[in-house]
């Protein structure tokens, strides 16, 4: 039987519980956002607070890494995925305020690859926010992470299609450089859930 003296109790399993459901949050906000009649500057502000709650978890996260003695693992660690659960929030709030910025609810419909996307986006912040709060025992978290790169692929190719359908002609030129910002964005995020499940993973692996 292996020991640990680490201990498994602490305010870091919830803080990071907290911040994966306000990615929930923040994709839940994105998929109203680009529902037809969305009120989107209410939406977009609404974002804006969940990204400010969210800036408030990440500085409790290293305020309590400065304060303890003996961490659940390791300080750089925990530091990390604090940063990486913050950076996911970040590009959240840019695609909100990108398309309330840009007006691209004004459109008759915002393109089927970019509700993909969000889609994408929606089912990884659940898997995550699922997934922290074993942290605590560091079981049953392999089907996380690679389910995650499963979703990070289909937003792969979602993106590509996107950026097909934009240099289609189907739309014009200054439509397709605010429609490209947002775009890039989502991916980011796709991208940033992704860096997250592999924090998670080197947790696990180094504390097994």
């Amino acid at each position: 039987m292996k020991f640990s003296f680490r201990p498994v109790e602490g305010a870091f399993f919830e803080l990071f519980t907290r911040a994966a459901q306000n990615l929930v949050r923040g994709t839940e906000l994105l998929t109203e956002l680009a529902l037809p009649g969305a009120d989107v500057q209410a939406v977009s502000e609404r974002l804006v607070e969940v990204e400010h709650d969210s800036d408030s978890i990440t500085h409790e996260i290293f305020k309590k890494i400065n304060s303890t003695f003996i961490t659940p693992f390791d300080r750089e660690d925990i530091y990390r995925l604090g940063s990486l659960l913050d950076d996911v929030m970040d590009h959240l709030e840019g695609v909100g305020s990108l398309v309330y910025l840009y007006g691209l609810t004004k459109l008759p419909a915002l393109p089927r690859e970019m509700h993909e996307l969000v889609d994408v986006l929606d089912q990884q912040a659940k898997l995550t926010a699922e997934a922290m709060p074993r942290l605590r025992s560091l079981k049953d978290l392999s089907d996380y992470w690679v389910e995650i790169n499963r979703l990070e692929n289909d937003g792969d190719r979602a993106y590509r299609m996107l950026l097909v359908r934009l240099f289609s002609g189907e739309y014009d030129a200054l439509t397709v450089l605010k429609m490209k910002e947002v775009a890039d964005e989502l991916e980011a995020a796709c991208d940033a859930f992704e860096h997250v499940s592999n924090a998670v993973e080197t947790i696990a692996v180094k504390e097994s």
